[in-house]
């Protein structure tokens, strides 16, 4: 049963104070020079406590912590610390500093988060293709991204009072299909869209890695396009970029291949809606999840 949203705030907050209370001593312990020098926390997206601006003079680095509720969703900041230092050379992502559970902190990066307006330019489509075709070509992380047990450990934790017999249906349905045979097995970010893509004086950078693992290049544009809305003639311009980058050679096949794996995306963006209103009680979560309903 899902608390009320003013219980939920209270709690978060206490949870907040706490993590605060154990990140002063994890600075105080590893970062004798950010310490020494003097450093203010700033909770960064809420009041969760899951992420912390840590600022200082000795630099700034973002604190990032592994909380139960996160798990459910799916984040692993122990896989998470393994991908940034795989991609570590191409500088796509923010450079590991500390692992050390339940803790990961990264350097901070400086840039402006993407607008709705700018994500969808001809201009920014083409520079995320190259940044996309660079992450695609990298060796494979060692973590592998599986649907249905993923779909699986969702649906423990969803309101059963919201499940409908045509939700009973399509859940059968999905879990007893197996997926789409990919085109290419790749490093995907699986979580992109204009508040996790920067704007940085070295180009695009890209943000929030807690759902990178190994899967199909086209399950991550198929990801793009339902998770950013785009409609019929976004999808095939973005696509196209994608080619033009050197990510896939035949369209036809792209397209076809991420048409086969919207409806595993749009059940996947389902699922997660539901966790997190049911960790939360935020409505925005339930409002997301309607259209995707059966």
């Amino acid at each position: 049963m899902v608390k009320s949203s003013g219980l939920v705030a209270v709690l978060f907050r206490i949870n907040a104070e706490l993590l605060q209370s154990e990140l002063q001593q994890l600075i105080e312990k590893h970062y004798p020079a950010v310490n020494t020098a003097g450093f203010r926390l700033s909770p960064v997206a809420g009041l969760t406590g899951e992420s912390w601006k840590i600022t200082s003079p000795a630099g700034n680095l973002l604190a990032r912590h592994q909380s139960y509720e996160k798990r459910i969703a799916g984040a692993d900041r122990q896989r998470e610390s393994a991908i940034l230092r795989h991609v570590a050379r191409q500088k796509s992502g923010p450079c590991v500093r500390l692992y050390s559970p339940p803790w990961l902190i990264v350097d901070w990066i400086d840039g402006t988060p993407l607008t709705e307006q700018d994500f969808a330019t001809p201009a920014t489509q083409q520079a995320l293709s190259q940044t996309l075709v660079r992450l695609h070509q990298l060796a494979p992380s060692g973590y592998r991204l599986d649907l249905p047990q993923q779909f699986a450990r969702y649906w423990q934790h969803i309101d059963r009072r919201r499940l409908t017999p045509r939700w009973l249906r399509l859940h059968h349905q999905m879990m007893s299909q197996t997926p789409p045979v990919s085109l290419k097995l790749a490093l995907v970010h699986m979580d992109i869209h204009a508040g996790n893509v920067l704007n940085t004086p070295e180009g695009l950078r890209l943000i929030d890695w807690e759902y990178a693992a190994n899967a199909d290049i086209a399950l991550e544009l198929a990801a793009i396009v339902r998770g950013n809305d785009w409609n019929a003639q976004q999808q095939n311009t973005f696509l196209n970029e994608y080619v033009n980058a050197g990510g896939y050679q035949e369209i036809t096949l792209l397209q076809q291949q991420v048409n086969r794996w919207i409806p595993w995306v749009d059940y996947l963006m389902l699922m997660w809606f539901e966790v997190r209103w049911q960790q939360t009680g935020e409505n925005q979560y339930r409002e997301w999840a309607h259209p995707l309903r059966p």
